[in-house]
């Protein structure tokens, strides 16, 4: 990657999310091509359009990539074409024919910005419109990499022409890494937090230090002894040891083994509930770091419910488990939304992306996918459902350049061909 990939005194926008690219697009609407001769006019809007699209194609592969032909589609409407055959459309010197002294209005369909229209057929951008990874560069090292199936068979030649009807697919962790949040481990802490947690002992102890006073030394050893008595004192009751926590969760899988084996008559709910309980609790066990004291209790105060249940007879189970299921309303729904994140997602120090999972940031504003790609992100795979077209009002080929700078752009690459 060259140097200077994000310039901020020339700003180009890019094909990837970052804070940088945000910026110059930010500052990129208001660019201009006044007082230039046209050949710097389609120069400069060359360069421009192609530093965004498909930046990582050689010029002259772009070159020979490039069609003169645009495509588009013009929708007409039914009862207009049951009308008329569309003779009227050529009266007028092709402006079309007057109706009631007004002429026929026809909406503009956007030609010029088609002009990439190629590259969107590459493998390697329609990774990156599918959301798949955060550039279009990281898009075609999965590919060069193997990380890549189209139609079920690996692909590594990130300029591959898709046709209508092909599937990707990505293994999912490389898609997790690509989009989700980065490990730091010097997180930001908010100015608020930090004057808080710095005592006035704390604050004065470097000035304090340079005083050669051999009380005022001992004096500032035994505060900063004290406090850290008191930081250890605080910190033991919300960090309890993974050995306890197994030895919990290993008590509270006997019991539910107990339960499970001792009734015989228990009704199918009831041994729904507690094969959940149970499966749940092997899987806290496989990851008892993460397994604090509340959640021991939820889960306590959760068999006990359970079994309080069993005990309960067919006629006034409703109204005691009503009453049950009151009192205990909010330490089920502490220990759920415990359950669901860890289930759906999990703390995992292993992967190479931050865990809990969270998307990347400054990606909101570049989330968004074309009308010709048939995305699932539960699998990480998308289907290529068609070429992008130019409609009335609406062009699919994703640009964030103006119609004249496209237009310019097509014309310096038409005089060559």
């Amino acid at each position: 990657m060259r140097k200077r990939f994000h310039w901020l005194k020339k700003p180009k926008l890019r094909a990837d999310w970052s804070k940088e690219n945000l910026y110059n697009l930010s500052r990129a609407t208001g660019q201009s091509l006044g007082g230039k001769t046209f050949f710097q006019q389609k120069w400069e809007a060359k360069a421009w359009s192609r530093a965004y699209h498909g930046e990582q194609i050689r010029e002259k592969q772009w070159q020979r990539m490039f069609r003169r032909t645009l495509p588009a589609v013009v929708p007409m409407d039914n009862t207009y074409l049951a009308r008329t055959d569309g003779s009227e459309m050529a009266t007028g010197r092709g402006s079309g024919e007057e109706v009631e002294g007004k002429p026929r209005k026809v909406p503009m369909t956007p030609y010029m910005a088609m002009t990439y229209g190629p590259i969107e057929r590459r493998l390697d951008t329609a990774i990156w419109r599918a959301l798949f990874a955060s550039s279009a560069r990281q898009a075609r090292q999965f590919v060069v990499h193997g990380w890549v199936k189209v139609n079920g068979k690996k692909m590594i030649y990130p300029g591959y022409q898709l046709n209508p009807g092909d599937m990707f697919q990505i293994d999912p962790e490389r898609v997790m890494w690509a989009t989700g949040a980065r490990k730091d481990e010097h997180r930001y802490v908010p100015r608020e937090s930090r004057d808080q947690e710095a005592t006035p002992a704390t604050r004065r102890a470097p000035k304090e230090e340079s005083i050669p006073d051999e009380d005022a030394e001992s004096n500032t050893e035994a505060e900063t002894a004290q406090a850290e008595a008191k930081a250890e004192a605080a910190e033991k009751p919300t960090e309890p040891n993974d050995d306890d926590a197994k030895k919990v969760l290993m008590s509270l899988l006997d019991r539910t083994k107990a339960i499970l084996d001792g009734k015989e008559e228990l009704t199918a709910k009831r041994k729904q509930d507690l094969r959940g309980f149970q499966q749940a609790l092997r899987k806290m066990l496989s990851r008892s770091k993460n397994v604090t004291t509340s959640v021991t209790d939820d889960l306590e105060a959760r068999l006990a419910v359970i079994s309080a249940k069993l005990t309960k007879n067919s006629k006034s189970a409703a109204k005691e488990e009503a009453a049950a299921d009151r009192l205990t309303e909010q330490q089920e729904e502490l220990l759920q939304e415990a359950l669901e994140k860890l289930r759906e997602n999990p703390y995992d120090p292993t992967k190479p992306y931050l865990t809990p999972w969270r998307p990347r940031p400054y990606m909101s504003a570049f989330a968004f996918i074309p009308r010709y790609l048939e995305v699932n992100q539960n699998i990480c795979a998308a289907v290529y459902l068609r070429h992008p077209v130019a409609r009335p009002n609406l062009a699919e080929v994703p640009t964030p350049f103006k119609y004249e700078t496209n237009q310019l752009a097509f014309n310096w690459y038409l005089r060559r061909r």
